[in-house]
């Protein structure tokens, strides 16, 4: 693979790059990566932190990094990765729902997982549709945008299937109703959590009973709504406390509590310390 190879037009961008142990201290780095969505394939070896949780990889797994998360690969394998970026002019989930379903699954889900460990079929097939990528970067040829875009859907739609596959349950994957539920819940919280707060919020969007919700999370075996809520609530004030210099005040503002000490109390709750201290131990382990 060549150090880089990038397609660009208008406002719409994707490239693609190795991973090894002389690039990835540029992907941890590079300011141009933060606002671009990003894909990466990494052989066994491997070891990353995505927001505040690190990942070691023993076989080959595909990671799935929004724009709003933190990316840290402390080490590689020796077998070299893929780094796959792309901004949404390229390709927008959202848009596109229709045509992939992973918005809530590989990106925005409740678990906040953004890893899918690969079968070797699997694995092959993703490496094919990444060099195939490749191959169409280095021709520029004038199809280039359309059979790139190609590629990368069919990395999103096999992902997602591997990924419904390891998070959840049998039941779950083999019932369309409740998978598109599970969906629709988790990209409400991320659209919502800034403002709404508890459960009976969400059932006011979905048009149901608080009680319907939990039962349906209760027989899916999933962790109950409000705890998935609050836990979206806290990993963002952990990504403003240590990315921003705002105040835990100004925080609990921003994350729509007015009662700045009862957001301290729910942090420390969570988290298992305050705002401040939380803060204070994360800064002095980089």
């Amino acid at each position: 693979m060549k150090n880089q190879n990038i397609f660009e037009s208008s406002y719409k961008k994707i490239g693609l790059e190795p991973i090894n142990e002389t690039t990835f201290t540029k992907i941890n780095t590079e300011e141009q990566y933060k606002s671009l969505i990003k894909i990466l394939f990494l052989p066994k070896g491997y070891t990353l932190t995505i927001d505040f949780t690190t990942y070691k990889t023993s076989q080959e797994s595909l990671f799935f990094v929004n724009t709003n998360q933190f990316l840290q690969i402390q080490k590689t394998g020796k077998e070299a990765g893929y780094f796959l970026f792309y901004n949404r002019d390229f390709y927008c989930v959202q848009i596109h729902d229709a045509e992939v379903a992973c918005d809530g699954l590989l990106f925005n889900n409740i678990y906040n997982m953004p890893m899918t460990v690969l079968s070797e079929t699997t694995q092959k097939r993703i490496v094919s549709l990444l060099q195939q990528i490749e191959e169409e970067l280095e021709l520029q040829d004038s199809s280039e945008e359309e059979m790139i875009r190609i590629c990368l859907k069919q990395i999103l739609l096999r992902a997602a299937r591997a990924w419904k596959k390891q998070q959840l349950g049998q039941e779950m994957i083999s019932n369309d109703v409740e998978m598109e539920f599970f969906r629709q819940f988790s990209l409400l919280v991320e659209i919502h959590f800034k403002e709404k707060h508890t459960v009976a919020d969400y059932a006011d969007i979905l048009h149901i009973a608080p009680k319907t919700i939990t039962n349906k999370f209760k027989k899916l075996g999933l962790a109950q709504p409000n705890e998935i809520i609050k836990d979206r609530i806290i990993l963002e004030a952990k990504r403003l406390l240590i990315h921003t210099t705002m105040t835990a005040k100004e925080i609990a503002y921003q994350l729509g509590y007015e009662d700045p000490a009862y957001f301290n109390r729910l942090f420390t709750l969570k988290a298992g310390d305050s705002p401040v201290t939380f803060r204070k131990k994360y800064s002095n382990s980089i």
